[in-house]
């Protein structure tokens, strides 16, 4: 069996006993796991995803910064798909382009089942450091959110470093806002509840995309999700030294992303570290926070941030799961409970949301 084939049959067992594993008592993932519960900072580890961390180091894989961006992608995509399940049904799943700024960019749309509509619509945008993951990855967590909030998920595509490094997808991702703005009627949605959102990398860019839109005045905005989003690469929070190891993420992965994404002048631009812009005036946001994640201190932050600025927030730090959750649904039952709660809250506040100035009815075109 050649070496790429073992590596697909070894992802392949290893999520397979961590489904199964995924159900057992506490105590007996624990003792799989081979240690006493992690505590730290006052917080406790889910036992689950300690388990699945400990198969996961029980495999010796080369560290992933240690590999070539497109081997990097390679074995990311490799690993989500062999750690989801079937796909969540929803009402439509459609591919299609919209309008980049270096070219069309790939998207894909998700509608919710049954009648009810028009429904709001969520561009949501991948994490990965920019620099891997794609529709794919992600595509599970977005059939969730559709069926869960009951709101129409546009996923895009953006650029990747290295080959594109900063600001190409901060370009990516305006672009792909407005184009939402603009089709939102066409796509079957409600124009004036609109709202963008993703993880990680996914999170920095809405965040930075809806900074901008306050500053010139659109495309308008019921809400921005913000899923353990990276906003400072400036300072050295606490958090990044506490989980900087052994936790999924890792500070040196971290420093990787950042050295092939921008250079270190850029890290204090806004649109690179948005907890540096200007943050009134902003849509209302809903941040979402992992414990155990070395990103936590900062999403926290940029929360406070936001609510001295005057932005309404809603802070849910999920205290005992690690960063990359929304991607572990499948192996997870805290993870898959900490998403369907976060889909709960998304669906609520769209519901919710008043239509703003200027935006009823707009671009409601067949």
């Amino acid at each position: 069996m050649s070496g790429p084939a073992r590596r697909r049959v070894g992802d392949r067992l290893q999520f397979r006993a961590a489904r199964r594993l995924g159900a057992l008592p506490p105590s007996w993932q624990l003792r799989l796991a081979g240690s006493e519960p992690v505590t730290l900072d006052g917080l406790t580890l889910d036992p689950g995803l300690q388990l699945l961390l400990a198969l996961r180091r029980r495999r010796r894989l080369r560290p992933i910064e240690t590999l070539p961006p497109p081997a990097a992608r390679r074995r990311i995509r490799r690993e989500s798909a062999a750690a989801t399940g079937r796909p969540l049904p929803v009402g439509s799943v459609t591919d299609l382009t919209v309008d980049g700024p270096a070219g069309p960019l790939p998207a894909r749309h998700y509608v919710p089942g049954g009648s009810g509509g028009p429904h709001p619509l969520l561009l949501f945008l991948h994490g990965g450091g920019f620099v891997f993951c794609d529709l794919d990855t992600h595509d599970q967590v977005c059939r969730l959110l559709c069926r869960e909030a009951s709101v129409q998920v546009l996923s895009v595509d953006y650029r990747l470093a290295p080959e594109h490094p900063f600001p190409a997808a901060v370009a990516d991702a305006w672009a792909a806002l407005c184009w939402a703005a603009e089709n939102a009627g066409r796509l079957g949605a409600d124009p004036a509840r609109l709202a963008i959102g993703g993880d990680s990398a996914g999170g920095n860019l809405s965040a930075v995309a809806a900074q901008r839109a306050a500053r010139e005045g659109g495309p308008a905005l019921a809400l921005q999700v913000l899923i353990y989003p990276a906003v400072d690469r400036t300072t050295p929070y606490r958090s990044l030294e506490l989980f900087a190891d052994g936790f999924f993420l890792t500070s040196t992965e971290i420093d990787w992303f950042d050295s092939n994404y921008s250079s270190p002048e850029e890290r204090g631009d806004p649109r690179l570290s948005p907890l540096h812009g200007d943050l009134a005036g902003l849509a209302p946001a809903l941040v979402v926070t992992a414990g155990f994640d070395p990103l936590r201190d900062e999403g926290e932050a940029y929360a406070a941030a936001l609510a001295a600025a005057g932005t309404e927030v809603t802070l849910r730090r999920h205290a005992s799961l690690i960063h990359g959750f929304v991607n572990m649904i499948d192996l997870s039952p805290s993870a898959r409970v900490a998403m369907v709660e976060v889909a709960g809250e998304v669906g609520a506040m769209m519901a919710a949301a008043r239509p703003l100035p200027g935006t009823a009815g707009e671009d409601a075109v067949g």
